[in-house]
């Protein structure tokens, strides 16, 4: 697949995932998104303000720290995010309600998914994963998935004293299954590099 459509559905997957799922439930997840809903909550000000603002912030972050070929596709990323995300925010739509716990499932799959897309094809989402491909980058051995759920956990901490109890504990299934995803799916992808990987070189001994 394109690595140009992988990043647009990606987004898609991710934006309309909180846009109609975590941000009308307020599930706390601890991604860009509920880190604005957390600060929406305590200034007022629209929550598409403050996803755009930290995403340019974390563009930057990734032009310095990741390259410009990461930061080419990031940008293509930070755009298709930020439209998404206030179009889907927009059109304020309103879904048949479902138990919550299907809506954390559902919501965690669709997000995870989303952030596989963009990571297979050598981008960031321009979310808190920059911080993560940051540190992978430094060091291999650190996990992309775990560091997004560690910093995802400290976001969601911080949601304790906006959205109360339930939202938090909601939000941390949330996060452990997302990553959950992100890694099964990462590590697919690289056991089938690494099964052509050996075939090619057998079939060059032999």
């Amino acid at each position: 697949m394109n690595s140009i459509i992988k990043i647009i559905l990606g987004n898609m997957l991710i934006t309309g995932a909180y846009a109609f799922i975590t941000v009308p439930n307020g599930i706390v997840n601890g991604g860009i998104t509920s880190f604005s809903m957390i600060l929406s909550s305590v200034t007022g000000v629209d929550i598409s303000i403050y996803t755009n603002c930290i995403t340019i912030l974390l563009l930057i972050l990734c032009l310095i720290f990741l390259g410009k070929n990461y930061f080419a596709k990031s940008i293509v990323s930070s755009v298709c995010y930020m439209l998404f995300f206030s179009i889907f925010n927009g059109l304020n739509i309103e879904f048949i309600q479902l138990p919550i716990l299907v809506d954390v499932l559902l919501a965690s799959v669709l997000v995870g998914i989303g952030y596989y897309f963009c990571l297979s094809a050598k981008s960031s989402t321009v979310g808190f994963d920059v911080i993560a491909l940051i540190l992978h980058s430094k060091n291999e051995n650190i996990q992309i998935s775990k560091v997004m759920r560690y910093i995802n956990f400290i976001v969601i901490l911080f949601g304790l004293f906006s959205y109360g109890i339930y939202s938090v504990l909601f939000g941390i299934l949330f996060t452990y299954i997302q990553t959950a995803v992100i890694h099964l799916l990462l590590e697919q992808s690289n056991f089938k590099v690494n099964v052509y990987q050996f075939i090619k070189r057998f079939r060059e001994v032999f």
